[in-house]
């Protein structure tokens, strides 16, 4: 796993130093895949900067950044590794902003006999081979899955059939290209066009699991910081909130709700 994070900071060594000053880079976790899509292109049109953003687990940019990646901004699955990055000093000052919280649920793809409507328990049934879930060494939603499923009784047994994803996009996608039965993913993923109507889903009562808060910053090391500060203020707008919000992020952090 985190070799091949590493080979992700090595493609990012040879960006060419013209592209990397005149590209804002972002790195967000993997649930944000289609939401940052749609923020990026209005901030693009609005202004006519562009804004690269790669994709994956938050673990492993969290191990990056620390090893020095040409960041500018790091959109986390969780808050712990951004208030490490605060406190190490390696984020501009005030630059902390939780945008929202996630949710998981169990999805299946159309044609699935497995009834998720019946909760974690489903898991257990002989029909679910193979269950797929986001790394929880190094994917927040991977930790929320292990803690609901432990929460439910269904864990020890249901470990022996864990297909684990580098982070929850391609666990969403074990799922769909049918390398698992069944998958414990973000609902924002479950809501993009890419998914949406193409299965069947439950959400995980949140009591069932730590709350999966989500922050971003503007890291110290950043080249561009001045587009950094302008393309926060942009996802701070109460559109953007909207719109997060349609991807079935929770706003009731007191950042997202200011």
């Amino acid at each position: 796993m985190i070799r091949r994070g590493a080979q992700v900071l090595v493609a990012f060594l040879f960006i060419s130093p013209l592209c990397a000053a005149q590209d804002l880079t972002v790195a967000a976790a993997a649930d944000l895949q289609f939401a940052m899509q749609d923020i990026v292109g209005q901030f693009q049109k609005q202004t006519g900067k562009n804004v690269r953003v790669i994709y994956g687990s938050s673990g492993n940019f969290f191990q990056q950044v620390q090893n020095g990646a040409p960041f500018d901004m790091f959109f986390s699955a969780n808050l712990d590794y951004p208030q490490k990055l605060e406190a190490a000093g390696l984020i501009e000052p005030e630059s902390y902003y939780q945008y929202g919280r996630g949710k998981i649920v169990i999805w299946v793809p159309n044609g699935s006999k497995i009834n998720v409507k019946s909760g974690l328990k489903v898991l257990l049934e002989a029909d679910v081979r193979k269950i797929a879930i986001a790394n929880p060494q190094h994917a927040p939603y991977g930790q929320a899955a292990i803690a609901a499923m432990q929460k439910a009784g269904v864990y020890e047994k249901a470990k022996e059939k864990f297909v684990l994803g580098e982070n929850i996009s391609q666990t969403a996608s074990f799922v769909m290209s049918g390398a698992a039965d069944v998958g414990i993913v973000a609902l924002s993923l479950v809501l993009s066009p890419n998914m949406k109507g193409k299965g069947g889903y439950a959400i995980v009562p949140e009591d069932q699991y730590p709350a999966i808060e989500q922050a971003c910053v503007i890291l110290r090391s950043a080249k561009n910081k001045n587009t950094a500060q302008q393309f926060l203020a942009f996802v701070k707008r109460d559109a953007i909130g909207a719109l997060l919000h349609s991807y079935g992020f929770d706003l009731d952090s007191a950042d997202a709700k200011k």
